[in-house]
């Protein structure tokens, strides 16, 4: 045999070992990867302009089909089974020998949140970027892990298709009661629907029923000025116009638009109507969520905790907001201004398309605030840059609950809501929120865990 063959013999051993040596390497899979997949997930909900209402369900059940493999391989964590209205436990895998569960995970929240948006495609591109990466360095690994992830979507899909949602879509639409000065109506400039009207139907997750934490009726309809209603209808109008004379830079302004969070904006010009992107409130909650597991350096599993439990009290807390709005079914501060007081007064935010009690944003905000108190603790001081994006500038607070309150009122500033829907908004959001605290256990007491390890 010559020096070449030799050579050459030897060059195809060193690159077969270096192939296996790299077609078994270790895959991982970090809170990044699920930050990325949340991320892209709220990046393609602005896009397809989803309701605030179905945002909620859209974060809410990729983060619980996650969590739930995590708690079956990380004995710290505790099944949601018995304490989600009708999950059933996850299937188990054949082997645990190639299951990465943090790839499984990763492939079951990706694989639901593909299902729940329109554009796909997407999110198709996301995955796949991942799962290049994944199956390169280990395609043993990469197919169980993967392969298990898909079952257990397969089984969250299924109890996911129970929630009553389907059905919702074929209600009929909202009626306008036209003849009834106290009800809501459509609101300029596109005049929608009224949205989600039937979303107390959709079957909660942690709470008993969608009229659980029902708050005290709103102030009744009246144009006496020494009315309640009055009163605070005026007071919306006073700020407005206080706010109009200060001009763009008052804080009052900076506040309403950090925490617009409308999907439905719609701007003018011309002939022309078309709407401007932006996140829901509970996207801008979840983007909290985010930066308070970063700035703790959360790992995966710790993360994965704080979205599905933050998110499952969103969803809940749209379920039972909407209830009410659609209850009550309150008229706009813009609507009644215009047609008694000022006919050429218009709020700083663009009214949403549904009712006005109680605050949507208020009753979301108290309860995410609640629940990531919680998790991360009291005093936790953070800086909000979750609105950047948007060409917003960052805002600090020192606390959830702080948050919570200056979401609350900038409903007010905006020229959106009345005093009422926003101080009993944030009480329904908050009982809401200790409920969902005091109910979910899903860490077991970490003494406990290493003994079972």
């Amino acid at each position: 045999m010559n020096k070449i063959s030799i050579l050459a013999g030897l060059f195809l051993v060193l690159a077969s070992c270096n192939t296996e040596q790299k077609n078994t390497a270790p895959i991982v899979v970090g809170p990044d990867d699920l930050h990325a997949s949340v991320d892209k997930v709220t990046e393609i909900m602005i896009h397809d302009i989803f309701s605030p209402p179905v945002a909620s369900r859209i974060f809410a059940y990729p983060n619980i089909a996650a969590y739930e493999i995590v708690a079956q391989f990380n004995d710290e964590y505790l099944s949601l089974v018995g304490q989600v209205r009708d999950l059933e436990p996850i299937p188990q895998p054949d082997s645990t020998a190639s299951i990465n569960y943090n790839l499984s995970a990763m492939v079951a929240h990706m694989e639901l949140s593909k299902r729940l948006i329109f554009s796909e495609d997407r999110m198709e591109a996301f995955r796949d970027s991942l799962y290049g990466m994944w199956q390169d360095k280990n395609p043993r690994v990469f197919t169980a892990s993967k392969d298990y992830g898909l079952l257990v979507a397969d089984h969250v899909g299924k109890w996911m298709a129970k929630d009553n949602y389907a059905q919702t879509r074929t209600m009929p639409k909202f009626t306008v009661d036209a003849d009834d000065p106290a009800r809501w109506q459509p609101t300029p400039p596109a005049y929608m629907d009224g949205i989600e009207p039937h979303w107390n139907k959709i079957r909660p997750f942690i709470i008993d029923s969608a009229a659980q934490f029902k708050p005290l009726p709103p102030p009744a309809f009246s144009l006496d000025p020494s009315s309640d209603f009055y009163k605070e209808m005026k007071e919306v109008y006073d700020i407005g116009k206080k706010i109009e004379e200060d001009g763009d830079e008052s804080e009052e302004i900076q506040i309403a638009k950090f925490w617009d969070c409308n999907p439905y904006v719609s701007v003018t010009r011309g002939h022309l109507m078309f709407a401007t992107k932006k996140i829901t409130p509970g996207a801008h909650w979840i983007g909290i969520t985010k930066i308070a597991s970063r700035n703790t350096n959360s790992d995966f599993d710790e993360t994965l905790y704080a979205y599905t439990k933050t998110s499952m009290a969103i969803a809940d807390a749209f379920i039972s907001c909407w209830d009410e709005k659609y209850r009550s079914n309150l008229i706009r501060p813009e609507t009644v201004i215009n047609q008694y007081i000022d006919d050429e007064w218009k709020p700083v935010l663009q009214t949403p398309p549904f009712p006005e009690y109680t605050s949507g944003h208020s009753v979301v905000s108290g309860a995410a605030s609640t629940t990531l108190t919680d998790i991360f603790g009291d005093n936790f001081s953070f800086d909000d840059d979750t609105e950047t994006p948007y060409g917003l500038p960052i805002r600090s607070f020192n606390s959830f609950n702080e948050a919570a309150d200056e979401a609350a009122i900038s409903r007010l500033y905006g020229g959106i809501h009345y005093r009422a829907a926003i101080d009993e908004g944030l009480k329904q959001g908050r009982d809401l929120g200790k409920f969902v605290v005091n109910k979910v256990r899903m860490k077991a007491d970490r003494s406990l865990a290493e003994n079972l390890r």
